[in-house]
């Protein structure tokens, strides 16, 4: 079963954290899909980012969201703050951090997709009084419910000081690549050297679909220095990526142990 489970999912507890930190009891459902609007509007902003510089990197390592009954926290980790401002707002070297008025477009893109609740139902009409005893206590918990979802949003975007340390940047570098139709042991052996310059420990990459072109599908795998990945102490870092080439789908995945 190791060679079949997610190795981020099997070291949760041990080096790694869940993305999503949040706890509820009544509406679980609701709010994990609240997760997944907000991851699509991250993306869909960082592709329509990527048409306008016509850039191959997206940049985005991971996405954090933290929530609790007063506020949303939205951390995102990005490798390449020029390409994630866009082609209009540039920013100089010595200046890598982003201003509130480069994150308003985004920010208020995110609190579209927020749920609020309240706009769909009039809560200060309800009068207590004239409502059953039995029902009286259900209608309290919901409108407890209710004035907790209406969180304040607040966005954060963080450098990755490292960026060929991500699995996913080396996984864009590769995809880049394999649009340009460049040869496969070349590419391996390019991104294995970036994320050496890194300081990685270690670094396996796997490949496979139609390389090359070929008519018949296979696979290509490159592996450098230790990648322990039955040792849950280790940190490993995993990341799958699927490119669409000329030649169809190719996937690849990447572990990277720091």
């Amino acid at each position: 079963m190791g060679n079949k489970i997610n190795p981020l999912g099997f070291r949760l507890g041990f080096t790694q954290n869940h993305c999503s930190v949040w706890f509820e009891v009544r509406d679980y459902s609701e709010d994990l899909r609240e997760d997944e609007r907000i991851y699509n509007c991250i993306e869909n902003y960082l592709q329509r980012i990527k048409r306008s510089t016509n850039s191959s990197y997206g940049g985005i390592t991971r996405i954090e969201i933290l929530k609790n009954r007063k506020n949303m926290q939205v951390n995102i980790y990005i490798a390449f703050v020029d390409l994630f401002i866009g082609q209009e707002k540039k920013i100089q070297k010595t200046d890598k951090k982003l201003t509130d008025k480069d994150l308003k477009q985004l920010k208020k893109e995110v609190q579209n997709v927020v749920i609020n609740k309240i706009q769909s139902i009039d809560l200060q009409n309800i009068d207590l009084q004239n409502i059953d005893l039995q029902n009286r206590k259900e209608v309290q918990k919901l409108l407890e419910h209710f004035n907790s979802v209406d969180r304040e949003l607040v966005l954060s975007i963080k450098k990755v000081q490292k960026p060929y340390r991500e699995p996913k940047i080396i996984a864009e570098y590769i995809a880049l690549q394999l649009k340009e139709r460049v040869e496969i042991k070349k590419i391996m052996k390019k991104a294995i050297s970036l994320a050496e310059k890194a300081d990685v420990r270690g670094v396996k990459i796997k490949m496979k679909g139609r390389l090359n072109g070929i008519e018949r599908a296979r696979k290509e795998s490159a592996i450098q220095g230790m990648v322990p990945l039955q040792t849950l102490r280790a940190k490993i870092d995993y990341c799958y990526y699927a490119v669409q080439t000329v030649y169809g789908v190719l996937g690849i995945k990447i572990w990277i142990f720091v």
